[in-house]
């Protein structure tokens, strides 16, 4: 009896202790999972602690050298070359594939920072982003909801507010040669997505809110590469009635403008400053920071303070967007320049940030988006 205690009781204890060792085994494994993943997740961190460049690989819809979005984002990456030693690599494409096998690749290649340059990444970022955890994905001009994305989107609508009710105003200028006695203005966007109707929702809005019976022409060239095609389709507005049109279409956007001078008509630039682009043919032009929105993502990967699953939201009130300043077309102009738009744009800016002024946001954009 006694021993047959004993021998229990000792089976029970080695029961007991095998236990307690497999539980501390498993903790101990959780532990170092634990611990693996977040040194995982603080790499980038420790690398710009430690002085080691970050690396960054921007995927562009379209090419650099088109004078506009493409090099707006390259010029503020550029600049974050310039200020935190960060190596960059820009993968270029003009096709839905090209975008998405560059994606790829530059998830593969192990960047600390992947940016998707425009809304047109987006699905690929969302499709493939999450087979790769551990690396930092921004897109600029949408937003995307996963933890590892941080995404920057603009007012693009409060700046194109002004470029329609700078070209309503223009186009009423009747005594500046190129000028009709029709109340036309004409958009031309590059490829037909949600974003280019944020743009055009306001510039319609900022138009109607000059003359309620203007008539705006809208056409998309399907591409973001095809000046030739830009300048086709800005002809036939101008021969439609129109005697400015907005561009919207990024390198195809350069045959707007050169449309523009060869009409002897007028056009609004976008994303950089385009007015010295064709000058005296180019009112203004709508800037959007994106050279911002690029900079200050890399810069929040050096700093360790990138946040995955946030939106920044950049407006009117923040520099996101506005309007260049005209000063070239009052050169140009000189006596005939009409001042009063200008004015009038600077006071219906200040509408707009006070809240005066509310623009509307084609569905699925806006600050709460």
């Amino acid at each position: 009896m006694g021993l047959t205690a004993c021998s229990s009781g000792t089976e029970e204890t080695t029961a007991a202790a095998t236990t307690a060792a497999e539980e501390t085994t498993a903790a101990e494994a959780e532990a170092e999972e634990t611990t693996a993943t977040e040194a995982e997740s603080e790499e980038t961190e420790a690398a710009a602690a430690s002085g080691d460049p970050i690396s960054v690989c921007i995927v562009y819809t379209g090419n650099l050298g088109d004078k506009s979005y493409n090099d707006s984002c390259n010029e503020g990456a550029q600049r974050a070359v310039e200020d935190f030693g960060v190596e960059l690599r820009s993968l270029e494409g003009t096709t839905a594939a090209e975008w998405e096998a560059n994606l790829v690749a530059a998830c593969e290649e192990g960047y600390d920072l992947i940016i998707g340059a425009s809304s047109n990444i987006a699905d690929y970022i969302i499709e493939h982003g999450p087979d790769y955890p551990d690396t930092k994905f921004a897109v600029i001009d949408t937003t995307v909801d996963l933890p590892n994305v941080q995404s920057i989107s603009f007012a693009q609508n409060q700046g194109s507010f002004l470029a329609g009710a700078a070209a309503a105003m223009f186009t009423e200028k009747t005594d500046i040669e190129g000028v009709n006695e029709d109340a036309i203005i004409g958009w031309v966007g590059g490829m037909d997505i949600p974003v280019l109707h944020d743009f055009y929702v306001g510039y319609e809005q900022g138009a109607k809110y000059i003359n309620p019976d203007i008539t705006i022409l809208q056409a998309f060239a399907g591409t973001w590469s095809d000046p030739l095609k830009g300048k086709e389709l800005t002809l036939a507005q101008y021969e439609q009635g129109a005697d400015i049109v907005m561009n919207v279409a990024s390198g195809t956007g350069t045959g707007v403008l050169e449309g523009a001078k060869e009409a002897g008509k007028y056009a609004i630039g976008v994303d950089l400053n385009q007015d010295g682009d064709q000058p005296g043919s180019v009112l203004t032009s709508m800037v959007k920071r994106v050279d911002n929105a690029c900079y200050l993502v890399i810069e929040s990967v050096v700093n360790g303070t990138f946040e995955g699953g946030s939106t920044r939201y950049l407006d009117l009130e923040q520099g996101g967007v506005s309007l260049t300043d005209f000063s070239v077309m009052r050169e140009a102009l000189g006596e005939q320049f009409p001042e009063d738009i200008v004015e009038k744009c600077d006071e219906l800016a200040q509408q707009i940030i006070s809240g005066e002024i509310v623009v509307e946001n084609y569905e699925g954009f806006g600050p709460e988006a």
